[in-house]
């Protein structure tokens, strides 16, 4: 087809093709086309990331679609608007007269406005005797009911974009929530394997991830999480079944360790015999303050105290709370007490509870509260909770009746040392242990 007319741009402005293109596109609207004016901009807000404009050109457009009187653009009108960059300006909150002009520039590139220019380019209408608009001059709004249909898609595609980024977005919240979740039950409930390993491949996942990311970046993240959720709940999963089918022997086996509670430490005991070390009586020196602690809190015996009594010297009771946690983890946790080890380093539980009776005296904690934690949590354990509380020691005012209090929680069934540790490892984050 041919157009009546082709307006060209006044002054030093160019025609480009896409104008003429534009025009051409204007001028194949069917004539009972129509749209609602706001509508068709609500949807054009939605597409505007698609269609490369901004949304200060956005606001340029609002005021110029204000000043056509009608509610619907319609193909039988001439869908010309002529305010003055001056009127633009004050419906427009304001904006420079410079910046409207570059505004409306890019809305005619982005061929969402075509120009009808007067001979000296200035914008304006002609009226009848009877006050009707015979031409006018300025800026058409065709384009915008010419290219409706395509704007309302470009909007639908841009909101399930948005839709589908939200929901990766959940996913991924949800998926880590899981890894750290099971990470720390892994660690609270002692399960074999290297966890503190998993953790670091979960923060090199994140390591780059950006601030503000695109939905690749997300979907990439989202993938390499949720595969290493799967490993994790694979190797939990195999843990338990080895659980169920060992049964009562699993507790038999139990049952025999901790059948004596008179005797040494069994832990340590197969650590050394694994490492082919005979017992130094040097090194049971360097703990024998801690097991007379705990022996006083135990047996019950006064200052002459043989009698009735089956307990080798330097033999420490268990405790009646949980089994001890790894000491690689309570050192990842507490890296203050390494400092009161022998050597200024802790390779053992021998040597942990040696520098927790040196801390415990340091932080003021009687040794009536110590042997009370002793007997509730377990040398160990209590060795380990000495480590935490020194790990804050500034924020605490009373030690002692810190740890009196997780005590007496304990028994009552109100406190785990876990979430301690797990607390205490992530404030530490990630960093060298001092283990000997």
């Amino acid at each position: 087809m041919q157009l009546d007319h082709v307006t060209t741009p006044f002054g030093r402005r160019t025609m480009t093709y896409a104008m003429l293109a534009d025009q051409i596109t204007a001028a194949e609207i069917d004539d009972d086309a129509s749209v609602d004016k706001w509508k068709i901009y609500q949807a054009l807000c939605e597409a505007r990331p698609r269609l490369g404009i901004t949304d200060r050109a956005l606001a340029v457009l609002s005021a110029l679609i204000s000043f056509y009187p009608k509610a619907e653009l319609a193909a039988g009108d001439s869908l010309i608007v002529f305010p003055s960059n001056a009127q633009l300006s004050r419906r427009a909150n304001g904006m420079a007269e410079q910046t409207i002009r570059r505004h409306l520039a890019v809305l005619v590139s982005a061929g969402l406005l075509t120009r009808k220019d007067s001979a000296n380019g200035k914008r304006f209408a002609r009226r009848s005797r009877t006050g009707q608009i015979d031409e006018a001059f300025g800026f058409s709004l065709k384009p915008l009911l010419a290219r409706a249909d395509e704007i309302r898609q470009l909007a639908s595609e841009v909101e399930a974009e948005r839709l589908h980024m939200r929901r990766m977005k959940e996913r991924l919240t949800i998926c880590r929530r899981d890894v750290i979740k099971l990470i720390e039950t892994a660690l609270e409930e002692g399960a074999t394997g290297d966890w503190l390993s998993v953790q670091d491949e979960y923060r090199a996942i994140f390591a780059d991830y950006p601030r503000k990311p695109l939905l690749e970046a997300v979907i990439a993240a989202l993938d390499e999480i949720e595969f290493l959720r799967e490993n994790i709940l694979n190797q939990l999963e195999n843990q338990l079944k080895t659980t169920r089918t060992s049964g009562n022997a699993h507790e038999n086996e139990r049952h025999k360790q901790n059948s004596n509670p008179d005797s040494l430490i069994e832990s340590e005991l197969r650590l050394e015999k694994t490492q082919g070390r005979n017992p130094d009586p040097l090194d049971r020196n360097d703990v024998e303050p801690a097991v007379r602690e705990i022996k006083s809190a135990s047996t019950g015996m006064g200052q002459g105290g043989e009698a009735g009594s089956t307990r080798q010297q330097g033999e420490i009771p268990d405790g009646l709370g949980q089994k001890p946690f790894p000491l690689g983890m309570v050192l990842s946790a507490c890296r203050e007490i390494c400092d009161y080890g022998p050597g200024g380093a802790i390779s053992s539980w021998r040597d942990l509870m040696g520098a927790a009776v040196v801390v415990r005296s340091m932080l003021g904690v009687s040794p009536s509260a110590y042997e009370q934690a002793c007997a509730v949590f377990g040398p160990e354990n209590a060795a380990t909770m000495i480590a935490c509380i020194l790990e804050r020691a500034g924020h605490i005012n009373s030690a002692g009746g810190y740890l009196r209090d997780l005590t007496s929680r304990a028994e009552r069934g109100e406190f785990s040392l876990g979430p301690m540790l797990m607390a205490q490892i992530r404030a530490n984050g990630p960093g060298e242990r001092r283990v000997g």
